[in-house]
């Protein structure tokens, strides 16, 4: 009989050095008690001798390579780091961080040197088996994004890139009226010129306005579905590594939600999460939002729509870019914290000021010849009550605040079908 034992953490966004403390110590000892230990690392590494990105996925991520010290020291073996902030340190940025990852022995997937390497499942070979990890992000800038090697041009450097489409249905006459309104503007004069010389493929299929799409229909809403290309590139990886591993991990780094809704999927996620689990995936991996998202059982497999932060020190970066202070109306003079405090209106709005960011859990289960019987939750507080010197670091929660976030997390999975039940601090889930 072959067990293998797995721990599952969200976002790494880790920017400083972790004290090695009790609590350090306490998450050491879960996290390497299980064959398997995987983050999502969402930090590039590089001492500041690349050149910056125009735009970021919010901040422009970046910590001295030391900081993967920790990482490994918490027990990580495997992580993907295929996420909106792999380019915002542009090419070189990936460039650094691949050759930080590759000379500490790192397992990392997601992102390659080009579109096949950033497809590739990346493997860890346990006492009791091999573990595939497939990588990918939705949310990310398209020259963000790997390009696939020709035989006389080179790949570009990036990442996986599952792309998507948003339909925005309106009713009948009211797309009407959208149309005649759009027509006395130039909004769609520059798509339609690329279109008729060449530079651009024709559109297919409902009203553009820009790039936004518009279909008439009697029930209003917006709709997103996942590309076919993509997913079928995805698909084909997981098939891959079906026929050389016994456990295959599917990582997907997305914010894209369900309206305003930050705690629901949006409907090509939930859809791209089944999909995996069709194409063998023994377990869907989501995060990105920076908070949870419930948890569905499908074909007696866990789909984790978002595990929220592991460490989120986001705003103790070391340094932005003129962009970064620009966006804020700051000069030369002004800094890091400067910026920090405008984008957060002194900590009264944003990420910095919603609990949800900051609490979280980690997720373990075995997979024991090929079938999963339960799923485990320990709760997460990254110290939300402290100031930016200590806010982001993780440690285990206690039972009082531990059993109110499994609650959330509970509440969350409910219409997913999903039952966690919480005892003395730890939320448990029975497949069958």
């Amino acid at each position: 009989m072959s067990k293998i034992s797995i721990v599952a953490a969200g976002d790494s966004f880790i920017t400083q050095r972790l004290p090695q403390d009790i609590h350090f110590a306490q998450l050491k000892n879960y996290i390497e008690a299980h064959d398997v230990r995987f983050t999502n690392f969402e930090i590039l590494l590089h001492d500041f001798e690349v050149y910056p990105a125009p735009t970021s996925g919010g901040t422009w991520a970046v910590a001295r390579p030391e900081v993967l010290q920790d990482i490994k020291q918490l027990g990580f073996n495997m992580m993907s780091w295929a996420n909106n902030h792999t380019i915002d340190w542009n090419i070189g940025g990936i460039l650094t961080t691949m050759k930080h990852l590759d000379e500490n022995k790192c397992i990392h997937a997601g992102v390659g040197i080009n579109l096949a390497e950033a497809s590739q499942p990346r493997y860890l070979d346990t006492p009791e088996g091999r573990v595939a990890l497939i990588g990918c992000t939705s949310t990310m800038s398209e020259w963000g994004m790997a390009s696939a090697q020709r035989p006389d041009v080179l790949g570009r450097p990036g990442a996986n890139v599952l792309r998507y489409q948003a339909i925005n249905k309106v009713r009948p006459e009211d797309f009407e009226k959208l149309r005649e309104i759009v027509e006395q503007t130039e909004v769609n004069s520059n798509r339609i010129l690329n279109e008729r010389e060449g530079f651009s493929k024709p559109v297919e299929g409902g009203y553009y306005v820009g790039s936004i799409r518009f279909e008439p229909g009697e029930e209003p809403g917006t709709v997103t579905k996942m590309n076919s290309k993509d997913a079928e590139r995805i698909v084909r990886s997981i098939r891959e590594a079906l026929r050389q591993a016994d456990v295959v991990l599917v990582s997907h780094h997305t914010h894209e939600r369900k309206g305003l809704e930050k705690d629901r999927p949006a409907d090509f996620a939930r859809d791209f999460a089944k999909l995996c689990i069709d194409s063998g995936a023994h377990a869907y991996i989501g995060h990105g939002p920076h908070i949870w998202r419930g948890i569905e059982t499908y074909k007696n497999r866990p789909i984790f729509y978002s595990l929220g932060d592991f460490i989120f020190q986001n705003d103790s970066v070391e340094r932005q870019p003129t962009e970064f202070y620009d966006l804020y109306d700051l000069g030369a003079e002004n800094t890091v914290s400067d910026g920090l405090d405008a984008r957060s209106a002194n900590e009264t709005r944003g990420l910095v000021a919603d609990r949800r960011v900051f609490e979280s859990a980690l997720v373990s289960f075995a997979v024991t010849d090929g079938e999963i019987a339960e799923i485990t939750l320990k709760p997460l507080s990254l110290e939300f009550e402290y100031g930016r010197s200590r806010r982001g670091r993780p440690q285990f929660s206690d039972k009082e605040n531990g059993e109110r976030i499994l609650r959330d997390i509970a509440n969350l999975s409910v219409e997913f079908g999903t039952i966690i039940t919480i005892k003395d601090g730890v939320g448990t889930i029975g497949l069958k």
